[in-house]
């Protein structure tokens, strides 16, 4: 059994920052990749950024050099720092994360429950 909770979504305005935070709990072996999307109304999931074990990350091409993804592996944590923040990017963000349960199992996905951001004056 594995847990994914998420903090830190809110309500910002456009130009502010934000970070959010997944923290992974229970039956965990490893952790490989760790990522962030997005879903907003009427519009499809969409992958923010990711970060592998080896701590390579990519980037939507919207994001790039605004928002930073990282991660601290003794706390099985990812992190998402969002700045100069902008209305389109208000969406409920969700993590993700790829959890082996024990050494004899491939990885398996983990969704997060989602947190809403809103970027708004």
């Amino acid at each position: 059994q594995v847990q994914l909770e998420e903090s830190g979504g809110g309500l910002v305005q456009p130009g502010g920052s934000l970070r959010l935070s997944c923290a992974a709990s229970g039956s965990i072996f490893s952790i490989n990749a760790m990522g962030w999307y997005r879903q907003a109304p009427g519009k499809q999931r969409e992958l923010v950024a990711v970060i592998l074990s080896g701590n390579s990350t990519t980037y939507a091409e919207s994001v790039k050099g605004r928002f930073t993804i990282s991660r601290a592996n003794a706390k099985n944590t990812v992190y998402l720092q969002m700045g100069s923040l902008k209305p389109e990017d208000t969406a409920v963000y969700y993590c993700n994360v790829a959890i082996r349960g024990s050494k004899y199992q491939g990885p398996l996905n983990f969704w997060g429950q989602g947190t809403q951001v809103t970027v708004s004056s």
